[in-house]
């Protein structure tokens, strides 16, 4: 961890007033899907910026042969090519292992930016078993990305129910991130059916040296 002045200067540019998305993942590898995802909520949410958050590693998931985070940093920033969308390490800069943890630091050193949290249909399943995941959706509006085959599962999933009274309509999702949280979003639209699990299952991963 180093000190919150040095951490702060490692964050992409922001002001107060910018609309910005975060979009966490290990990005193992990352990929168009991921970057289908974020333009699909810059236009719908009517975003500034998406900063694709790498984490240095999942805590519900096996990390002893995850690819070095500065591996994954420029693979990462190769795939997502865009002006509006930044890839930061900020998580191994600041030292938060949760999700949680990392929105609250963020909320307290960028006041009055308007953050968005912004995670893919598939993940909303598991949302559940994140440390603190009520609390995430305190801190933070959510926006789901539709994926494929997790479009009828969605609204059904333990999360969606317990915020069923805070989701908004599709039609509204441009003024999601100006909404005090909890504030849920669902977004459809075309779709990408690529995903980190199943290019590693194919042999298409960034290489560890401890692998």
């Amino acid at each position: 961890m180093i000190a919150a002045s040095a951490a702060k200067s490692r964050l992409p540019a922001h002001a107060p007033g910018m609309r910005i998305g975060l979009f966490g993942g290990s990005f193992n590898p990352p990929h168009a899907g991921h970057r289908h995802a974020a333009l699909v909520a810059l236009k719908r949410l009517r975003l500034d910026r998406i900063w694709w958050l790498v984490t240095p590693g999942n805590p519900l998931k096996q990390n002893s042969g995850l690819p070095p985070l500065a591996a994954r940093l420029a693979a990462a920033a190769a795939v997502a090519s865009h002006p509006r969308i930044s890839v930061t390490g900020i998580e191994a800069a600041i030292g938060t292992h949760y999700t949680h943890d990392t929105l609250l630091w963020l909320r307290r050193h960028c006041p009055g930016v308007r953050f968005v949290w912004i995670m893919g249909a598939d993940n909303l399943r598991g949302f559940h078993r994140w440390w603190r995941w009520r609390d995430i959706a305190r801190l933070l509006p959510i926006a789901i990305v539709d994926r494929p085959q997790a479009t009828l599962n969605v609204a059904g999933s333990r999360v969606a129910q317990a915020l069923a009274r805070y989701r908004i309509d599709e039609s509204g999702a441009a003024l999601l991130a100006g909404r005090r949280a909890p504030a849920l979003a669902i977004l459809h639209g075309p779709r990408s059916a690529l995903s980190s699990t199943q290019l590693r299952a194919a042999g298409q991963k960034l290489t560890s040296p401890r692998s």
